[in-house]
């Protein structure tokens, strides 16, 4: 038996939900003084408006390892965890933590603990999960689960457009003076994730549409395979954009297969409404 265990940055369809070989560690958001728990109450709308009515950045705070440690708990011999990029949260160290103490108290157990390092977010940990439970069901050993999942955490590329950049300027990562100019000429920068998995500007564009074309773009110059991966799109409170950006995808290049999920929490965070996330 086998259990992945993903934290709440990682949105999971519903299907993988309804499993039962999935179980999600939940962060918490902050803003202005209210704490909100991305599990299942998470509420995107009114989240996006105490965000918006903020004069502060939103926080998130990663779950303890006590919390990863009673994921860990259960009759599967195998649990895998997929978590945050470490370069963004402290949620990897803490899940890891979590395995180191799970290990001291149930010493002589036959249970095997991997902890990933997504270096993604979203959907980016999605697909690792997905990927896991692909290789456990091909009936690979745990080395080789473990180590085919690497190689692919190691190929994969994440992929943003924000459609505004309030949330850096609160965080102080953009100046007002920049940010001012941005939103006057309507520049959307176009994101991706690094190979250790912090974050980057690869391009930017005036207007959404613009930049949404030049994320497609950098989506299909990076990939080889597509026809043998999935590709996976997440969006903070824009459907219809979602959509577009998938027909987009679908005249450039065949996949195995692409997905659309609504952002949950800590993925509304960073992406802000209106904001697109992408991951092959």
């Amino acid at each position: 038996m086998y259990k992945i265990v993903v934290d709440s940055c990682g949105e999971l369809p519903e299907e993988l939900k309804q499993d039962g070989h999935f179980e999600t560690v939940s962060l918490e958001l902050e803003v202005d003084g209210c704490r909100i728990r991305d599990d299942e109450t998470f509420n995107q709308p009114d989240f996006l408006r105490r965000v918006k009515e903020s004069p502060k950045e939103p926080k998130s705070s990663c779950p303890s390892p006590e919390e990863y440690m009673s994921a860990y708990e259960g009759e599967a011999e195998h649990v895998y965890v997929v978590t945050l990029s470490a370069k963004l949260s402290g949620s990897y160290n803490s899940a890891v933590l979590g395995k180191n103490l799970y290990e001291e108290e149930h010493e002589g157990d036959r249970k095997q603990i991997y902890v990933f390092n997504s270096r993604s977010a979203s959907i980016g940990e999605t697909l690792i999960a997905m990927k896991v439970q692909e290789f456990e069901e091909e009936g690979l050993p745990f080395e080789e689960v473990v180590e085919k999942t690497e190689n692919y955490i190691a190929s994969q590329n994440t992929y943003f457009v924000l459609e505004t950049l309030e949330t850096l300027r609160k965080a102080g990562r953009l100046t007002n003076l920049k940010a001012f100019i941005a939103n006057t000429l309507n520049i959307k920068p176009v994101m991706g994730s690094t190979d250790e998995g912090t974050i980057c500007q690869l391009n930017q564009a005036r207007g959404m549409n613009k930049a949404l074309d030049k994320m497609v773009q950098a989506v299909i110059a990076k990939v080889t395979d597509s026809e043998s991966r999935i590709l996976a799109i997440s969006h903070c409170n824009c459907p219809d954009r979602a959509q577009m950006v998938k027909e987009k995808i679908e005249k450039l290049a065949k996949f195995k297969k692409i997905i659309i999920i609504n952002t949950a929490g800590v993925s509304s965070m960073y992406a802000n409404d209106g904001g697109v996330i992408m991951a092959v």
